[in-house]
């Protein structure tokens, strides 16, 4: 009789052990974070007030200098829960990849424009997309961001995760995003192309910022 009620004990401790970790277990990870969900209000881009702000460098001698530029946004959604970010992609538009600094020089811009969408570094008549995915959102209280946000980047067809810290608004109708510059290596991605040597070695390194608004889907 022993024997039967220690077998039957067995289960019933293991279920309540089962039901006590259940319990504790959190529900959206440790702290802050969120894994991100499609659950929630939807928010369409504003494609005409967003854009990713690039710099590229080239090193020439003792001295440093760059070009710098936009890229805008082709479509893009932001998901809010219970008014805070939840989730978001944003799909840019690489043929409108173009150079800032070159603005008045008409000649040159052509020339560098042309250049950064050929075969040699972002080739966008085969990719004519990037984007970023966002999944996962933390929020901070340290220093100049509120948010940290965890994604996917994918450029030229090869994805890697990139983290971003940035400001992170969502006020009635509107969100707004606005990431911290940030390098990436170009060569992870398959920008390879390298200059000789005399006109001045192109840096690994390009420095991107995405600045995001999204309006409330109706």
């Amino acid at each position: 009789m022993k024997r039967r009620l220690f077998s039957l004990a067995i289960p019933v401790l293991f279920a309540a052990v089962i039901v006590s970790c259940q319990k504790e277990k959190p529900v959206s990870g440790e702290g802050n974070d969120t894994t991100t969900t499609k659950e929630g209000s939807k928010f369409v881009l504003d494609t005409l007030n967003s854009k990713v702000e690039w710099r590229g460098y080239k090193v020439f001698k003792s001295e440093n200098t760059s070009h710098f530029g936009t890229i805008t946004f082709e479509s893009g959604d932001v998901t809010v829960k219970e008014g805070q970010l939840e989730s978001g992609k944003f799909v840019a538009d690489m043929t409108s990849l173009t150079s800032v600094d070159l603005k008045d020089d008409t000649d040159q811009l052509e020339k560098l424009n042309g250049h950064l969408k050929s075969g040699d570094f972002f080739e966008t008549e085969k990719f004519p997309t990037a984007s970023y995915e966002i999944t996962k959102v933390t929020s901070s209280a340290e220093g100049d961001y509120n948010t940290v946000l965890d994604g996917n980047l994918t450029i030229k067809g090869i994805t890697k995760p990139v983290q971003f810290k940035a400001n992170v608004s969502v006020n009635d109708a509107v969100v707004s995003i606005a990431t911290e510059p940030k390098d990436i290596m170009r060569e992870e991605f398959g920008v390879k192309f390298q200059s000789p040597v005399e006109n001045g070695v192109i840096k690994d390194e390009v420095n991107i910022q995405i600045n995001i608004k999204a309006l409330e889907k109706k």
